[in-house]
Order: C-alpha cells, then structure tokens, then sequence
C-alpha cells in the first residue's frame, strides 16, 4: 500500500500565528506517525476575492488550480484556522471557494474534495479554542460533500500551551491531537 500523504493548511498568515505553530505540531505528529506531511502557506497561492463575474470573463485563476492540485496530491487535508467573529478567515473561506470551481478534464467541480479525508483544527488565545470556527468550516466542508473526521482539535489558550520543545503541555490537548491524526490517517487509507 502507498505511503498516505498528508497535507497541512494553516489559515493564517500572520506572523506568529497561533495557528502556523499548531499546524506545525500538526505536521510533526503526523511524521512521528510515519505519514508524509507538508505544509503550505495560502500566501504561495494569492487569489482575488471570488467574483462570478470574474470567473466568467477570466476563468478560475491559475493558483486556484495550483492550490487544487496540491491537494489532489495528497490523501488527507488538515486545515488549521484561526477564529475570526465566530467563523473562519475570508483567506481560508476564498481559498475554499476557489479551488471547489477549478474543474480539470475527467473531473467534476469540487471532485478534490469529495476524494479525500479532511481533518480540522483552530487555536485561540480563549477558552473555546476556535470551537465556533471549527463548527462553520465542518458545515463549509461537508457542504462541498467532504468527508470530514468526527475528530477535531480545538486548542485552547493556545498562547500558553506549548513547552520549550513546541510541544504541548496538556495532556488532553496531545492526546486530542493523536486521536485526530491516527484517525485522519485510518480514514485517508480507506479512501486511497
């Protein structure tokens, strides 16, 4: 059987980002399960805001099918997000819309992801830890017909929840974050 590959997506592009250094983690755990992960940053694939009209007189934008093949590339996707009023960033939302219009010959719009496995995860500095965003993008998701794992992580105090070694300190937070990556691998093996 092939190695399953992995793909982690923070939603953020701040510098310091709670959410960079959790999909960081993220990708760690995955690699400590023997699983092939990579990391991006959506600032590598800059997209307008959707427009309709701007599909219609230009076509998707090519970093929307870039973004698209990078995905399709890999069998499980992580999406990592910040929580912004109580949903997730227009970045990651665009980002989201775009690639779910790219349609490559053989394929449906959004096929990606309904062939794959997605996980999802947010920090915060509050006690929710993202929950209400989690709960937006889960609907987004299964929205484009995604299988999305039951298990999710919600880190809370995200600003004071790592050791020296970037590691966290919460024994439910790395169990949590186990429970998610052992899942989204059994689950991304399955679909392969």
């Amino acid at each position: 059987m092939a190695v399953v590959k992995i793909l982690v997506i923070p939603g953020s592009l701040r510098t310091g980002s709670l959410n960079a250094r959790l999909a960081a983690v993220v990708a760690h755990q995955f690699a400590l399960a023997g699983v092939e992960a990579t990391r991006l940053s959506l600032s590598d694939y800059p997209l307008p805001i959707y427009d309709g009209d701007l599909e219609t007189r230009s076509g998707v934008p090519r970093n929307a099918l870039n973004l698209k093949r990078m995905i399709g590339s890999h069998h499980g996707i992580v999406f990592v997000t910040p929580e912004y009023n109580s949903s997730l960033p227009a970045l990651l939302k665009n980002a989201i819309d775009w690639v779910t219009r790219v349609e490559e010959r053989g394929e449906s719009k959004g096929q990606v992801f309904r062939e794959r496995a997605f996980a999802i995860a947010a920090a915060s500095e509050g006690r929710l830890g993202g929950s209400r965003c989690l709960a937006a993008l889960r609907l987004i998701l299964t929205g484009c017909r995604a299988t999305v794992i039951p298990n999710q992580l919600a880190l809370s105090f995200a600003d004071r929840a790592y050791d020296d070694n970037d590691r966290l300190k919460n024994a439910g937070d790395a169990e949590a974050l186990k429970a998610m990556v052992t899942q989204l691998i059994d689950v991304a093996q399955h679909m392969m």
